[in-house]
């Protein structure tokens, strides 16, 4: 690899650490996607720096990466090419910013993708989803908590990992966080969640820190039981296990509780600007990907003047 464009990659990751707040989870994946474009760009062209790039070469490297064959023997996806070379225009703009000739990161196009379908699911299903949990056994217990938290809150998966014992004001039904890009933010509880996550602590005979802990495995009192807080991981097997036993017709995932919870609240009147502060979005555009689905006046306007509902 060329190590001049190895130690900017470096310089642009800490930043994004310390100036930019970015997650653990996004240094990790921008780094995967900048060392592999150094890595093709030294056994492409190898007379090439930083300084030297160029629409032809950038053009090269998409050819490359719509060609490129993943680890389950298939190309990669248009989405997923898109974020290659997102992470190459996010460190080609910190690069002029501190000084260094290279390719202005405005002249490279991202083609349009499709746009993917929001699943969410509505109180029916949530219903059959939480009653198809055995709650008879502690293990139980936490995941019918688990779930009635994230459709309650709509926390990521990350958040709610996250979460210690004793965090949860269950008297004022809210409590805060620290979510994606460092933004704190308050986050409120529904009576049902509250009253789940009381059972669930109520269950609860250890003094271990997580809130959220395993109960298979190897018991471990270490740095105040660290070692049994769950994993995001662990949360998305459980939420597959239970979308399987209930036989949804969605195939959700823990994002999928949280588009619910969106949609739940703008479905039953709530303001946008409301619904992005609780969902710690920077960016009210980001929000707004659930007001096609949610609009009521648009549905009364169908109800109203559509032939086909007289």
């Amino acid at each position: 690899m060329n190590i001049v464009i190895s130690k900017l990659i470096d310089d642009f990751l800490e930043h994004m650490e310390i100036e930019k707040n970015c997650s653990k989870l996004t240094i990790r994946d921008y780094r995967h996607y900048l060392i592999s474009f150094n890595k093709w760009l030294s056994s492409t062209l190898p007379d090439k720096n930083i300084e030297d790039l160029d629409l032809i070469t950038i053009r090269r490297y998409r050819v490359y990466l719509a060609n490129r064959i993943n680890e389950k023997g298939l190309t990669l996806k248009k989405v997923t090419q898109n974020y290659y070379v997102i992470a190459l225009r996010s460190f080609l703009r910190f690069l002029i910013k501190n000084d260094y000739k290279t390719l202005e990161p405005s002249r490279i196009e991202l083609p349009k993708t499709e746009s993917r379908s929001l699943k969410f699911l509505d109180r029916e299903q949530i219903d059959r989803l939480v009653i198809s949990i055995d709650t008879s056994k502690e293990d139980g217990i936490r995941d019918r908590a688990i779930f009635e938290l994230l459709f309650s809150t709509g926390l990521r998966v990350s958040e709610l990992v996250k979460l210690n014992h004793g965090q949860i004001n269950t008297e004022r039904r809210e409590f805060g966080i620290i979510g994606k890009g460092g933004r704190a933010r308050v986050v409120f509880i529904s009576d049902r969640a509250c009253e789940w996550v009381e059972r669930y602590l109520a269950s609860r005979e250890d003094d271990y820190y997580p809130l959220f802990r395993r109960y298979s495995g190897k018991e471990s009192n270490e740095d105040n039981g660290e070692k049994m807080r769950l994993t995001a991981r662990s949360i998305e097997r459980i939420v597959k296990k239970y979308v399987k036993i209930a036989k949804l017709p969605v195939d959700a995932t823990v994002h999928t509780l949280r588009h619910s919870f969106a949609t739940d609240l703008l479905t039953n009147g709530a303001d946008i600007r409301s619904v992005q502060e609780m969902l710690g979005h920077k960016n009210i555009a980001t929000t707004q990907i659930y007001t096609h689905v949610t609009n009521k006046q648009l549905r009364d306007i169908h109800k109203t003047f559509h032939s086909g509902n007289e």
